[in-house]
């Protein structure tokens, strides 16, 4: 067999029920193909007597040629932000509730033999990047595989901004806020903000009003290269704020400019070659099943 990655990096969400065995299989997996082996600090809290080296997480990215990460969506997501700028290939085990960027489960680790021997599906999900500028200064920067949210401070109000695309004037809103998602992120936050699924092959952008005072307002879709600028309302009596994945929170000053596009570096994502995207969608949904019916 003709391995194709030499060095694994592993990171694991490990208060998922089940997460450790897991983890502990897995390493016993890779150790079976006498591959070179990685894990970050927090992962290496679960194996106190492992002899891997340990790499912090915001070098796992240089370090290894496939990141495995055990866990939820959200637990690669999170990976996924350490490793995004080597564009270094993700594998996902799935230890959460919904898995659609997860794909492996936790009783078929035999599917990883074929995935290092290079037959595999290789997607190349886009990611947004999020400037937040006062007075023309750079105040705040982040990136997001999923969306880009402009919420409510700590007690909840209407924000008032306007929306740009391209220096486009498109409208004004108030409203609890937006989200500006990809289409990996379609079937995330925005998708519950009554957003549309993007397929996650498609260039595009998908802007999500968040309760809006004017119920005319409705998600729109645009090309995935636009730029999209949200201006906050100087007349805001307090600042919203801006998530990105939901993770870090960054405060949007009222009078703020921010400035959202497509990152120039991808999430490369691998599936097993038995990886199908419909059959996610109806498993994770609870989609009707084919029906049984003779002419």
């Amino acid at each position: 067999m003709t391995i194709h990655f030499k060095t694994i990096g592993i990171i694991g969400r490990l208060s998922n029920p089940g997460a450790h065995e897991t983890l502990q299989a897995l390493v016993d997996y890779l150790r079976h193909f006498k591959l070179a082996i990685i894990i970050d600090a927090e992962t290496a809290a679960s194996l106190p007597h492992t002899d891997l080296p340990i790499v912090p997480r915001e070098k796992m990215g240089g370090a290894c040629d496939l990141l495995i990460v055990i866990g939820g969506d959200g637990s690669l997501l999170h990976a996924t932000h350490a490793v995004i700028n080597q564009e270094t290939p993700v594998l996902g085990i799935n230890r959460g509730s919904l898995g659609f960027l997860t794909d492996i489960h936790p009783n078929e680790l035999n599917k990883i033999e074929a995935i290092l021997n290079g037959k595999y599906i290789l997607e190349k999900r886009f990611l947004l990047t999020a400037n937040i500028e006062q007075q023309g200064k750079l105040i705040g920067t982040d990136d997001a595989l999923n969306e880009v949210a402009i919420i409510p401070n700590m007690t909840p109000h209407m924000i008032e901004f306007e929306i740009y695309i391209d220096d486009q004037f498109v409208c004004s809103q108030n409203s609890d806020g937006l989200i500006i998602a990809t289409p990996t992120g379609s079937t995330a936050y925005a998708l519950s903000g009554g957003g549309p699924i993007l397929h996650p092959q498609l260039d595009a952008i998908v802007l999500v009003p968040m309760f809006p005072h004017t119920l005319s307002s409705r998600p729109i879709v645009v090309e995935g290269n636009r730029r999209i600028d949200i201006i906050i309302s100087p007349n805001n009596t307090s600042p919203p704020r801006l998530s990105c994945d939901g993770q870090d929170y960054l405060t949007t000053p009222v009078g703020c400019h921010i400035t959202v596009s497509k990152k120039a570096q991808s999430l490369h994502l691998i599936h097993p070659l038995d990886y199908n995207y419909y059959e996610a969608l109806r498993s994770k949904l609870h989609w009707g099943k084919k029906l049984n019916y003779t002419e």
